[in-house]
């Protein structure tokens, strides 16, 4: 294992002795879920529309350590929120937010987020999900959630992290066997159905894809996926695969959940309202409003029926530019300040652009010094959102990761 392997033996120790301690039971019958954080390094906020997108899997993210109940009953606790979450796996639980696959999109719908509201939300819906699609569940868990120490996980998925851990509990206590691409539309479900978000499958995707050290590669319309591989030099280096590159995640100060913000889902409807008329000025009316659903000559034919919102949507999904000007200024400017550090070979978003951070790839032998640039230059322009952040975790030095699994 690696200097910088996750989950670490320590951690996967302490895990395990905190959830035996919970059910009464020995440390060996204790499994562990790892359920990695994804980064975006082209495609981001595409997804939703049937795009291309690329992803690559972190050595950070969430771990839930559980043993089956026994009973129905789940019992939860969380290593970042207070109280314990209960439920049964026997009771019916109603969606907080009803929007089908396809289905035209309200865009004040909104949903609490887990740390506003209910932390319990995500395994709830994990429980909806497979309940909605036919899985009987005579078995709960007993369990701990955690995400990795210190990290701000705004904007790297956090939110489908969870609901997959949870998915994977589940299924395992209960001796289900599901494929990859079945989580993904469970998870997808736990988010559009159950939460109200109108993602797509982006996030789940990378997260259940993903190959150590690899770029997931997805066209989110046909679902097909491929794993880019390291370039060469890299593979060389055997005793130190990622000699050449790390990944650096600058963290702005900015939280807000997607759930909690209609912007996002307001978002989706522009792009989806966007598609309607470029579809029915090309006499394409039948087909569903996705603007993967466009040709790129139709856009250039009709695009100037667009009105000013729905026209930037569209220009951004065809062309696939860098969102910042339009988006909020700290985020902009810690882009900026993470294209000055050394070492940088190019930065950009993670996550909607609502809160969060940037990642940066960055030269291996210079990713230490990167660090400290911007933890220096980003508090000059935005102190009070700075303020917001530990020293310590303003500014992340990461390695790509590998799939979720169980331990």
């Amino acid at each position: 294992m690696g200097a910088m392997s996750w989950p670490t033996q320590d951690e996967l120790h302490e895990i395990r002795k905190i959830v035996s301690e919970m059910a009464g039971k020995g440390t060996a019958d204790v499994r562990v879920v790892v359920s990695p954080y994804r980064i975006c390094p082209l495609g981001a906020h595409v997804d939703h529309q049937g795009g291309i997108v690329s992803a690559m899997t972190i050595n950070k993210g969430i771990l839930l350590g559980f043993v089956p109940s026994g009973s129905t009953e789940v019992a939860l606790r969380s290593g970042q929120f207070k109280g314990e979450v209960r439920f049964r796996v026997n009771e019916n639980h109603k969606p907080r937010q009803t929007i089908s696959k396809g289905e035209e999109i309200n865009a004040d719908k909104s949903s609490p987020s887990p740390d506003e509201f209910e932390w319990g939300i995500y395994a709830r819906g994990a429980l909806y999900a497979l309940q909605s699609r036919g899985n009987h569940l005579a078995q709960g868990i007993i369990g701990y959630i955690c995400g990795s120490e210190g990290l701000d996980s705004s904007g790297l998925s956090s939110s489908a992290a969870v609901g997959i851990a949870y998915l994977l509990a589940l299924e395992t206590a209960n001796g289900l066997t599901v494929s990859p691409r079945e989580n993904i539309e469970y998870d997808r479900v736990i988010e559009n159905e159950y939460l109200g978000l109108r993602n797509g499958i982006l996030d789940q995707s990378a997260i259940l894809l993903s190959s150590q050290g690899c770029l997931t590669y997805m066209n989110c319309k046909t679902t097909e996926h491929k794993l880019i591989r390291p370039p060469k030099f890299l593979e060389d280096q055997e005793a130190e695969p990622q000699k050449g590159y790390k990944i650096l995640l600058a963290f702005s100060g900015l939280r807000q959940a997607l759930t909690n913000n209609p912007g996002y889902n307001s978002r989706v409807a522009e792009c989806q309202e966007a598609a309607k008329v470029l579809l029915n000025a090309s006499g394409n009316k039948e087909v569903e409003p996705f603007l993967c659903n466009v040709k790129p000559e139709v856009y250039e034919a009709h695009k100037f029926k667009l009105e000013p919102n729905l026209a930037k949507r569209a220009e951004h999904y065809f062309s696939e530019n860098m969102r910042v000007r339009k988006g909020c200024e700290p985020l902009f400017q810690l882009y900026e300040v993470l294209l000055r550090a050394p070492g940088v070979f190019g930065a950009r978003f993670s996550g909607a652009g609502f809160r969060g951070c940037c990642v940066a790839l960055v030269d291996a032998a210079r990713a230490t010094e990167a660090a400290k640039f911007v933890r220096v230059e980003y508090p000059k322009l935005q102190p009070v959102f700075a303020s917001q952040l530990s020293h310590g975790t303003a500014v992340l030095i990461c390695e790509a990761g590998d799939c979720a699994r169980i331990f």
